[in-house]
């Protein structure tokens, strides 16, 4: 059985008016379209002229070199202040009081830009950053101002003075920024010999340096250069710089050894009797290329506990058992410390190290244990 419906014109105007006005618009403008079809103009625009696509894209390219800013060079270095060179040790005060005047101040004369951290071992950490010149000086400011100074003298003939100054100061300029010392030349008049230094500890010691080798150069009737590896220097020098201090006493002349801290091989050695110092020495070398080395791993965090104060525990371990122990330089992250000795001596060496190493953790181990006894927990 079907139905049939039947539509009258009541029903009709209910159904439109059940229409949303936008089909019924959408409804309207297609029946437009079917009576006024496009054109072919309409359909397919004619391409713009060549000189009005030139001139969009001069304009586009305008555009984009205004946004465009030209890469600038930029050099970054951290530069860090032990916790006993601090000049500024209140931590309360971190960030702010004096040693926050003195950084916006190097700010503003350098132009380099520092941000300030506390490391671990409560030392200074700054990070310094902008253009090469501006970085040297800032960190030359950072260490004179916010680092502890000391002060050493050097001995050099007066006829040297002038090559340590060079044309119009600019070698002495040179080496105070790449140090970040200040030193003090006496005047010409003065018969004095001395030279004053003063800044940091490893500062003060790579200056030291440099002014005796620009000396030397000018001693030409006794200077001798040896290049030695870096790993065999401590022989030569000795525990404490023993060694080097006999043979400089027994043949007159003198020894210059770079400090640990620099990365050069080459010694110059001075005086009168230079072939006999270079015997002694190459005797020396030759001797200890029949030594071992062995690498290690230690954390840069214990590295300071295997190097001691001022060194001292690098010396010990090579006075009792006769073995270099190299380490890293403070900015690197490597953890590989190197041994070199003779075979038998190795173990006593390896072992002093990790005692060394570990000596710290195993106080704070003994100091939880006793407060045990007292908290629940340490």
């Amino acid at each position: 059985m079907s139905s049939v419906a039947v539509l009258t014109q009541e029903s009709f105007a209910e159904h439109r008016s059940g229409l949303v006005p936008q089909q019924i618009k959408v409804a309207i403008l297609n029946s437009e379209e079917e009576s006024n079809p496009p054109t072919y103009k309409d359909a397919f625009p004619p391409l713009p002229e060549k000189a009005a696509c030139l001139e969009s894209a001069q304009e586009h390219a305008a555009a984009w070199g205004n946004k465009i800013r030209p890469i600038k060079a930029s050099v970054i270095t951290q530069v860090h202040v032990p916790l006993e060179e601090r000049k500024y040790t209140d931590m309360n005060q971190f960030g702010e009081g004096e040693q926050a005047k003195i950084c916006l101040e190097i700010m503003q004369r350098t132009g380099a830009h520092l941000e300030l951290s506390l490391a671990k071992d409560q030392g200074l950490s700054i990070m310094v950053s902008g253009k090469l010149d501006a970085v040297m000086k800032a960190w030359k400011d950072i260490v004179g101002r916010l680092q502890t100074q000391a002060s050493a003298t050097v001995a050099i003939p007066k006829e040297h003075r002038h090559f340590v100054i060079g044309k119009n100061g600019e070698k002495l300029q040179d080496l105070e920024l790449k140090t970040a010392t200040k030193i003090q030349i006496p005047c010409p008049d003065d018969p004095s010999n001395q030279i004053k230094i003063t800044g940091t500890k490893e500062g003060i010691k790579k200056a030291r340096h440099e002014v005796l080798l620009i000396s030397a150069e000018q001693d030409k009737h006794a200077v001798e250069r040896l290049e030695v590896e870096k790993v065999f220097h401590p022989f030569i020098t000795g525990p404490y710089n023993r060694l080097v201090g006999e043979i400089m006493q027994e043949t007159g002349t003198h020894i210059n050894i770079p400090p640990s801290s620099m990365n050069r091989t080459e010694i110059v050695f001075t005086g009168e009797k230079v072939q006999l110092a270079q015997a002694v020495a190459h005797q020396d070398f030759e001797e200890k290329k029949k030594t071992t080395t062995i690498a290690v791993e230690v954390k840069k965090s214990q590295r300071k506990y295997v190097i001691g104060p001022k060194g001292n525990s690098l010396q010990e371990i090579l006075e009792r058992s006769g073995v270099s122990v190299e380490i890293p330089p403070s900015d690197s992250i490597s953890e590989t410390v190197i041994l070199q000795g003779e075979p038998e001596k190795l173990g006593q060496a390896l072992t002093e190290v990790y005692a060394k190493a570990n000596r710290f953790f195993v106080s704070l181990f003994q100091f939880c244990s006793d407060l045990s006894y007292f908290l629940p927990s340490c």
